[in-house]
């Protein structure tokens, strides 16, 4: 899990002083209590956070379940707008990126990610229709550690995803 300023700040805090409250720590910071509560939360849950980003429900629904079910935390997005609000305020370990989203497209939302010193290290893994060898290699090119043509067999996706965090987790 990657920690922001706030989190890190948060558990600063808390190691110094176990029994303080939300709301003193949200004075402290300049937050709400429940982003301190919501924060707190997120760091409390040691599982790899996982951001599924689809605008399919009947891909995006039995992919969660079944990344669940291996005991990630999977969190989700269906637009490529969302997906940089959600990196954004829940720090992903690995990004599912669709390349056909509404919005803002899974290339544009890779490129936006790498370029920015504070997400480029989050690795992505591109699951999608688009399976023309000029997608891949593109996709590939702006950031992208992996590419899976849809349907994809959701063991091999698995696989792939244990692969590239073995790979970027230390």
């Amino acid at each position: 899990m990657k920690l922001d300023t706030n989190d890190r700040k948060i558990v600063e805090m808390l190691q110094k002083d176990a029994t303080l409250s939300y709301g003193v720590i949200a004075e402290r910071l300049g937050l709400t209590e429940g982003e301190v509560e919501g924060r707190i939360s997120r760091l409390s849950d040691t599982r790899t956070k996982i951001l599924i980003v689809d605008d399919e429900l009947d891909t995006l629904l039995p992919l969660k379940r079944a990344l669940e079910i291996e005991d990630f935390n999977v969190i989700e997005a269906q637009d490529g707008i969302e997906a940089l609000e959600r990196v954004g305020s829940d720090i992903p370990d690995l990004i599912l990126l669709d390349l056909m989203l509404p919005k803002l497209n899974g290339f544009e939302v890779c490129q936006r990610l790498k370029q920015d010193e504070a997400t480029s290290s989050i690795p992505i893994i591109m699951p999608t229709a688009k399976g023309e060898t000029s997608d891949k290699v593109e996709g590939i090119e702006i950031g992208a550690d992996d590419y899976v043509t849809k349907p994809f067999d959701l063991d091999e996706l698995k696989a792939r995803i244990k692969a590239v965090l073995r790979r970027t987790t230390p």
